[in-house]
């Protein structure tokens, strides 16, 4: 459909999150596809790339991994400023995300005819562009007065491969053969409502077969459909040979018909050692030849690489060769798996807000340092100030019905953005305050080597080796490490202490949970990152209006922390979620943690609210169990004042 008129709106965090190119969004009248990058267009549009080289070349490292073309820009969604005071305007008209409806199966709401959107009986009715949602298909069912309604046919096909497809109601209802009475017959969609899952019932008006949706219902109804045909419809393509997955049923608009790949990654001060790898990367054909410190000096002495005088010539020079070394090698080999790409974004940041001296504050980003108080100098270290940062945020791709899982990244098969080589990825970006936590060093040290061979600890060891194991792909024909990606004993506790603090902010402090963000620094025995940044991290004036940054003074933030710590020790599910630990053959992943205690919302939790246990920080006693309960408890902190 040919058709550049507004028909909705969304934020830019939501094309990220929630709806992004691949995905199904509901509008009041009728559901879209986004689709793809080949079909956006930013021509004439100004400040749509965001630069921030750490994203954009780990997003490149995360495309490698899946064999995709590299990029060389982040975009915003294609938006014109004024082009809602002005919607007739012709400068207004193709600006915006592209979508097609779909399903493009409609039903009338008043006599229930079923057909596809292209027949003549549907009209599309858009007339007032200064109220898109009221956008919609009429049926022409009526000769007189109001033409009814046509809403979307709710049912689709996906699998596990990713391909999305329209439900196939016309071999469905004739049993996979076609209409003996017309060769494109008109059908009937009836919901008989009641209290089953689904209960409509599709009708063919010429030869009058009928046939209930439950046939495609389950592991039979599975039997009834289709093979998958391998289609994209957000790129427009199908797959020639078909796929070998097995479509499934699936309401428009479930939950699981679409999961976002995404990468983030905070603005740092520029001039630190520590962005030297992003930089050589990002002007590789301009520094590849830096081999020695004398072609060094010569390039850092022309006015165009004056720049290079910022960085130290060895640590240059080390980043060329280990760009070479990466070129050089094994692509499959020498690209790391999802969770290390994700985590070589933490490295940077942490090296910022650790150090020992502040970087010069900027527009993207402020520190500034907080006496600890007293009560606290145990468990921490630095208390700090984040009075401004930047986050961006990149999509890379996307799965339906299994969610991207960094524990196992091949349960789900990542989806490309566009059909062609892709130069760019969607961005966002959101700015906001925050408060960075480091915990003793010592403290973590000493406590890993308490809890290490404790009854608990083994427990979630064992119990993440049941979750690899379970969810190990029969696709893997090589070597299989149970162990891949555990994140240690370090990060249950950091990111128990975090999922407290927040939770407290928000009961305490008027912050929504949800406005909230963590990002966990958590390192080995050789390591010695051991800090959490709280941050709001929503695009709206609640991220920047220094709620959070006053959290931090030593008075609030010795409060917060002891009700926090006061909280968790106890639950209003106990003794059950005390006395829970993963034991075989569960394989989650969090012990005593529930959504009363520890959970929180899934914007917030950079893991899914796993990794979480109370017994780790605060005596919850369950010694009987356990053996020494105490000799597990973190907090050198008296819970009450």
């Amino acid at each position: 459909m040919s058709y550049f008129r507004k028909v909705g709106s969304a934020r830019p965090s939501h094309l990220m999150f929630t709806a992004g190119v691949g995905s199904l969004v509901d509008l009041p009248n009728f559901s879209v596809l986004v689709k793809g990058l080949d079909f956006w267009s930013h021509a004439g549009l100004a400040d749509s790339v965001i630069e921030e080289p750490r994203l954009r070349a780990a997003v490149n490292r995360s495309l490698q991994l899946y064999g995709e073309h590299q990029i060389t820009e982040l975009r915003a969604a294609p938006w014109l400023e004024g082009g809602d005071n002005d919607p007739k305007g012709l400068a207004a008209q193709g600006v915006g995300v592209p979508v097609s409806p779909f399903p493009q199966w409609l039903r009338c709401t008043a006599c229930d005819e079923l057909a596809p959107i292209d027949t003549e009986a549907f009209t599309f009715v858009n007339n007032n562009p200064r109220a898109p949602h009221e956008a919609k298909f009429v049926h022409d069912c009526r000769t007189k007065g109001k033409k009814p309604l046509a809403v979307a046919a709710r049912f689709t096909l996906v699998c596990t491969a990713g391909h999305l497809d329209e439900f196939p109601y016309l071999p469905f209802v004739h049993h996979g053969g076609e209409c003996t009475h017309a060769p494109r017959p008109r059908l009937r969609m009836r919901d008989h409502g009641g209290n089953q899952a689904a209960n409509v019932t599709l009708e063919c008006l010429a030869c009058g077969t009928p046939r209930n949706i439950r046939d495609a219902m389950g592991e039979r109804g599975r039997r009834n459909l289709p093979a998958c045909r391998g289609r994209h419809p957000h790129l427009g393509t199908f797959e020639r040979e078909g796929c070998d997955q097995e479509a499934i049923l699936m309401v428009a608009g479930a939950s699981n018909q679409w999961f976002p790949i995404t990468l983030s990654a905070l603005a740092l001060p520029p001039g630190n050692t520590e962005r030297v790898a992003e930089l050589v990367e990002e002007r590789w054909p301009e520094l590849k030849g830096i081999t020695s410190t004398a072609v060094y000096d010569v390039l850092a002495a022309t006015p165009a690489y004056g720049y290079l005088k910022e960085y130290d010539p060895g640590v240059i020079i080390d980043a060329v060769q280990a760009r070479q070394r990466f070129l050089d090698s094994d692509p499959w080999d020498a690209v790391p798996a999802p969770a290390a790409v994700a985590a070589d974004l933490l490295g940077p940041e942490w090296a910022v807000l650790a150090a020992d001296q502040l970087p010069t504050p900027t527009d993207d980003f402020a520190l500034e340092p907080v006496v600890v108080p007293a009560a606290l100098d145990g468990l921490f270290s630095h208390v700090r100030q984040v009075q401004r940062l930047r986050e961006a945020r990149a999509l890379t791709g996307f799965t339906r019905l299994d969610a991207p899982d960094p524990e196992a990244p091949e349960i789900a098969t990542p989806v490309r953005l566009s059909r062609g080589a892709q130069q760019w990825v969607p961005a966002s970006e959101v700015r906001g305050e925050g408060v960075f936590l480091r915990v003793s060093e010592d403290l973590m040290a000493e406590w890993e080597g308490r809890v290490a061979k404790s009854a608990a600890m083994d427990a979630h060891r064992e119990a993440y080796r049941r979750f690899r194991t379970n969810r190990k792909s029969d696709r893997i024909t090589g070597g299989f490490d149970d162990m891949h990606g555990w994140p240690g004993a370090r990060y249950l506790a950091l990111h128990t202490l975090s999922h407290l603090l927040i939770r407290t902010i928000a009961l305490e402090c008027g912050y929504n949970s949800a406005s909230l963000a963590e990002r966990i620094y958590a390192g080995d025995a050789e390591d010695p990152r051991t800090g959490i940044l709280i941050y709001t991290a929503v695009p709206d004036s609640e991220g920047t209006l220094g709620g959070l940054v006053s959290l931090a003074e030593p008075e609030p933030l010795q409060r917060i922390v002891r009700r926090a710590l006061n909280d968790a020790s106890h639950c209003s599910s106990d003794p059950l979620c005390s006395e829970r630990l993963p034991q075989h053959p569960a394989d989650f992943l969090h012990g005593a943690a529930c959504h009363v205690c520890l959970f929180v919302s899934e914007t917030t939790c950079e893991r899914g609210n796993r990794y979480l246990d109370r017994r780790f920080l605060v005596p919850l006693g369950d010694a009987g169990a356990e053996g020494d309960a105490e000799g597990l408890v973190l907090t050198p902190v008296e819970l009450r004042p």
